[in-house]
């Protein structure tokens, strides 16, 4: 039941003489009224829908017009029972009704009489209650008098600050003379609460009555002198940009009295409830919120508003305690690494003893491990293998290109769209602060005029310093020591020296062509026939087939060519299933000129060496292990000595104190005095665009001038590396691994290296060793024996595998 919005009539309206004559029956239907009470002597009007209260004013209009209204103390419920509703109410006499399309009804009815409900007869299709008139006396004393007069005037007041109010509601008032009259007059007019509303009916004491409508008006007086108090203060000192600020403070002032919250409440509200369940630490707690505080007294409109917001925002959706627990198994940890790898050993010891470490000591530190090799080995993939293995959130950020110390550490919030680094970035996408995060590409970080990035990464790589992690724009330590960190790298040398000391370093110098046999056929295979619809009846590799992909179409550490040969391979295989052929396809050395092509890689050792003045020496790259070929030619003229092959600074040096030893021994190695004067020397390395630098090229450079002096062609199935010095000793070199891979692809069966680096071959899995002959040597005099002889001397220092 709703009260409509239609004015009030008041006395002297001549519907309401001759009311007294009404006899009230004791017996009534009822209506249950919602958000208002009806007062007797009072005239309203009011609308129902609800079909109980429509057919109870049919009912009445068929008897004796009479009808009660009783209000309903909520509307929790849809169904009304007798228990929702008041006990005292009043009995009203319908002066008009209207019915209307939609089957609700308008009516003006007007309040007769005080009754109290003894007791409902029934409840449908309508409520019919017996009741009794309660009867109000109507006292009068001076202090009644003073009451009505102060209620008289409040009214006049109040009414004076509501312009919209008619004039006729203001002068109704002066006409009452009777002080129950008065206190439900007045109380029909002014704003408040049900339960107000109900105490006043309810009140028997004409005193007691007044005062509590007397109090209220007072109330409502208070908020209106508020409401035109704050409108006067704002107005003076309004421009055009303060208009919106001031339309926000009414409001406001507006809602606090009416017990509601505003925008800017409900947004800290909000926040304060994301406080209570992220569970943060007391150092970041205090932070927050010392920022809610500044938060809540700023206004929506101002720029830092926004800012507060974010930080915020920031703040509480990072997780402080929010962490991955580690599986500890360690057989399934190690099934995990070998499903996803072959080989790299070395890589999954590691993990396998942090693992059993973990088990040991709860609290440890997350290592930093640094994954150094050539392209397509597998060290990007790696890191998601172990965090499968360790169940952890994996998470992978890209360092190439980066020049930006704020891409590390963010941005302070002083600066317009500040974030924070890609660090805290990772951490809050992963939702854990234990997560394995990939730093693909170290070597690959630059600097210019915004900073070094490498050295933001001095402490966020150092165990000991990133458990205090600062981000500038969060600007509260976060803790990273529970992070287990994973950078990857082509080569060391670029790398910062203080960032490299931080990182315990895992090198994975490629694969042998067995181990590239094993990973085709057990990872490569499978996935590219997934990837290109493929069934196994449709297409099949030997291992024949998967050798020659290898050894002629291919030249890598990795196998990232082989993969692209293999997805070749199928990609031919299915146009012909797509065009309907159903014969299997066998991958084999016989049909690879059609899958394929003709082949791209020829092996030349041989070839290369079967002049004089060529001599096969090994090169670390950037790719892994190669072959050097270094050639040596003679000719007419004077002492000359050129130098060509885009040779680096050091490994000049090195070829000038190779051709010095060899003109120191021109008796002991039987070339003629007079040569130096009559013949020029050419000395060339080959893939002159590439550029070259290094000393262990030296021996392989003096042999190949003994080569050509001596008319003596080296042996075709020797490499070496090693420095030289005049004094004609070799020393040591690095990347042994790499260098003896890339003379194993090249069919190369023995190679010379330094005495000093027989631990480095000690170290190479045996597999990669096998059917290799090792020579270590101190001086160059050995070399140029080994170089030259057709069988290696028993007095050399070998080791055979």
């Amino acid at each position: 039941m709703d009260i409509l919005d239609s004015e009030n009539l008041v006395e002297g309206d001549p519907i309401k003489d001759n009311i007294d004559e009404h006899n009230i029956p004791g017996e009534v239907p009822i209506i249950p009224i919602s958000d208002m009470v009806i007062y007797p002597h009072t005239i309203v009007p009011l609308a129902t829908s609800d079909k109980r209260g429509t057919d109870a004013v049919d009912y009445a209009m068929s008897q004796n017009r009479m009808i009660g209204a009783v209000a309903m103390k909520s509307k929790e419920s849809e169904e009304i029972s007798k228990d929702d509703l008041y006990e005292i109410g009043s009995v009203m006499v319908v002066h008009k009704m209207l019915k209307m399309p939609d089957g609700s009804m308008r009516l003006i009815i007007q309040g007769i009489a005080k009754m109290r409900v003894l007791e409902y007869i029934t409840d449908k299709p309508f409520f019919k209650a017996k009741i009794e008139v309660i009867e109000e006396k109507e006292e009068f004393n001076q202090r009644i008098e003073a009451l009505m007069r102060t209620v008289s005037n409040q009214y006049q007041k109040m009414v004076n600050l509501l312009p919209y109010i008619p004039e006729e509601l203001q002068a109704a008032v002066m006409n009452i003379d009777k002080p129950i009259k008065l206190a439900y007059f007045v109380a029909t007019m002014v704003k408040m609460k049900l339960e107000e509303r109900q105490r006043i009916l309810e009140t028997d004491n004409v005193e007691e009555k007044l005062s509590k409508v007397s109090s209220i008006i007072h109330r409502e007086m208070e908020l209106l002198e508020l409401g035109g108090k704050i409108q006067s203060q704002v107005q003076n000192e309004m421009t055009k940009s303060q208009r919106e600020y001031y339309l926000r403070e009414q409001l406001k002032a507006i809602r606090q009295e009416l017990g509601e919250e505003d925008e800017r409440q409900a947004e800290a509200n909000e926040i304060r409830a994301k406080i209570d369940a992220a569970n943060l630490p007391d150092y970041v707690l205090k932070e927050v919120e010392k920022e809610l505080a500044r938060f809540e007294r700023l206004p929506p409109a101002s720029a830092e508003y926004t800012v507060i917001r974010t930080y915020l925002d920031w703040l509480i959706e990072l997780p402080w305690n929010k962490g991955t627990e580690d599986n500890l198994d360690l057989k399934r940890a190690k099934k995990i690494l070998e499903e996803d790898h072959y080989d790299l050993k070395e890589v999954k010891e590691r993990v396998i003893e942090y693992l059993a470490v973990r088990k040991l000591k709860e609290e440890m530190k997350g290592p930093i491990l640094c994954f150094v090799g050539p392209p397509g080995v597998g060290k990007t993939s790696m890191g998601q293998s172990i965090a499968r293995a360790l169940g952890r959130k994996f998470f992978r950020m890209s360092l190439g290109g980066i020049r930006d110390e704020a891409e590390m550490r963010g941005h302070r919030r002083t600066y317009v769209g500040a974030m924070p680094g890609r660090i805290i970035q990772g951490i809050k996408r992963v939702e854990s602060n234990n997560p394995v995060f990939m730093l693909d590409e170290i070597d690959k970080v630059g600097a210019d005029f915004r900073g070094d990035p490498s050295s933001a990464l001095l402490e966020i790589l150092d165990p000991e310093q990133n458990s205090t992690f600062s981000d500038h724009y969060v600007d509260i330590p976060f803790d990273l020591s529970k992070t287990m960190f994973i950078t990857t790298a082509n080569v060391m040398e670029t790398i910062q020296p203080a960032l490299r000391d931080r990182m315990e370093v895992l090198r994975l110098s490629g694969y042998t062509d067995v181990e590239k046999v094993g990973i085709a056929e057990k990872y490569l295979i499978p996935k590219q026939l997934e990837e290109h619809g493929l069934k196994p009846e449709n297409i099949s590799f030997n291992k024949k087939g998967i050798r020659k992909i290898i050894t002629s179409y291919t030249r890598e550490a990795g196998v990232r060519n082989l993969e692209r040969q293999i997805a070749r391979a199928c990609r031919k295989v299915a146009y012909k299933v797509a065009e309907g052929k159903k014969e299997k396809t066998v991958v084999s050395p016989d049909s690879l000129y059609d899958l394929l092509g003709p082949e791209l890689v020829f092996p030349e050792v041989a070839k290369r060496t079967s002049n004089a003045g060529v001599a096969t020496g090994l090169a670390w790259t950037e790719a892994g292990g190669d072959v050097l070929f270094i050639e040596a030619i003679k000719m007419p003229g004077k002492k000359g000595f050129s130098l060509t092959g885009n040779m680096g600074d050091v490994m000049q040096e090195s070829a000038k104190a190779a051709f010095s030893y060899i003109r120191s021994k021109t008796k002991e190695l039987g070339i003629a005095p007079e040569f130096f004067e009559n013949y020029d020397l050419h000395l060339h390395v080959p893939a002159g665009a590439i550029p070259k630098d290094g000393p262990s090229a030296g021996i392989t450079m003096a042999s190949a001038i003994t080569s050509i002096l001596t008319e003596k062609p080296v042996r075709s199935d020797i490499a070496m590396t090693g420095e030289i010095t005049l004094s004609g000793n070799v020393l040591p070199i690095g990347g042994v691994k790499e260098k003896v891979l890339a003379a194993k692809r090249a069919g190369l069966k023995t190679v010379i290296l330094p005495q000093r680096n027989k631990n480095d071959v000690e170290e190479i899995d045996r597999e990669l060793k096998k059917g290799m002959e090792f020579v270590f040597v101190e001086k160059v005099d050995e070399v140029l024996k080994m170089a030259f002889s057709e069988k290696p001397k028993t007095k050399t220092k070998r080791l055979s595998v």
